[in-house]
């Protein structure tokens, strides 16, 4: 089933391009459904970049979902036009009345800092805490992951001896959850992050479930009890190429940092990296929109408040 986004978003080519059915606003309003409303905070820095790696990810959805995108105010974005931010983007005082089916808070490149040293914290817990009443169900991935848990539960991030990059296999405690519904045994993931959350924290938490860990990475996906909060420490929406433009990225401002572990060809930075897991980002994102939002939120999108 199709995403709905704006006419003239850039990623719309991009995805129309890979054949993905794309429905523009012009065609959507014609149908006579009631579609998903999702709602995306995205922090990175790289916003259409991100944009397109997530709507990619939501494409393959049980019904129409219509997407909106959320920036926040108290932070003045360096790499993205301005024009971009106003023609596709609102702010929280702009939505804050309404109430969405799900909602993606994305990471953000501000690991090294205390949650309270981020220019856009206080900002970011007041939607975080606005979620709890007007979203039905909410993703955080990886700085979003550990700032929701943060936020929610009082789990502490702790920093890493070096920056985990690469690609790592992980293993699910939960099989039998609908989250991982289709998921083999065993599957890859990619990391990129400085810090980490630790599983006996997370065990120490009775509403929240352990789903899946990594014997390399650690914690990978954590949910409430209740299904409106999911916590992924990973980035499943990554493309191939996207360890690698961080990597020489880093590479390029002096960083001393390691190849992406399980990544590049015989770990040479020079060879084309393959992507490995496709498919099983492309199931996490189906199964959370068909079994935690889909299937249980309200028809009448108005009484998520109520429910919640």
């Amino acid at each position: 089933m199709p995403i709905k986004i704006a006419d003239q978003l850039p990623a719309r080519e991009t995805l129309e391009g890979e054949n993905i059915f794309v429905m523009t606003e012009f065609r959507a309003i014609h149908q006579d459904i009631r579609p998903l409303k999702l709602l995306i905070l995205n922090l990175m820095p790289t916003k259409i970049v991100t944009e397109t790696q997530l709507l990619r990810k939501l494409s393959n959805s049980p019904l129409q979902v219509e997407v909106e995108f959320l920036y926040t105010q108290s932070h003045v974005a360096k790499n993205i036009d301005s024009q971009h931010l106003e023609s596709f983007y609102r702010t929280f005082d702009e939505i804050r009345h309404k109430n969405y089916d799900g909602m993606i808070i994305t990471g953000a490149p501000v690991e090294n800092l205390d949650f309270e040293d981020v220019d856009y914290w206080e900002e970011l817990c007041e939607i975080m805490n606005w979620t709890t009443t007007n979203v039905h169900s909410t993703m955080h991935i990886c700085w979003g992951a550990q700032a929701g848990l943060y936020y929610h539960y009082g789990i502490k991030k702790l920093p890493l001896e070096k920056k985990l990059s690469g690609v790592y296999e992980h293993t699910l405690i939960k099989p039998n959850s609908p989250f991982f519904r289709g998921f083999d045994d065993t599957f890859s993931m990619p990391h990129s992050r400085y810090t980490t959350v630790l599983e006996e924290d997370i065990l120490n938490v009775p509403e929240l479930e352990l789903l899946s860990v990594s014997d390399m990475a650690g914690v990978f996906a954590v949910k409430s009890e209740d299904n409106r909060r999911f916590f992924i420490t990973g980035h499943p929406e990554y493309d191939a190429g996207t360890l690698s433009l961080e990597y020489f990225r880093d590479i390029n401002k002096g960083i001393e940092i390691q190849v992406p572990y399980n990544y590049f060809p015989d770990d040479d930075p020079t060879k084309k990296p393959k992507i490995t897991w496709r498919a099983h980002a492309q199931l996490l994102y189906t199964n959370w929109l068909n079994y935690y939002v889909y299937q249980t939120t309200p028809y009448d999108i108005s009484k998520i408040s109520d429910a919640n």
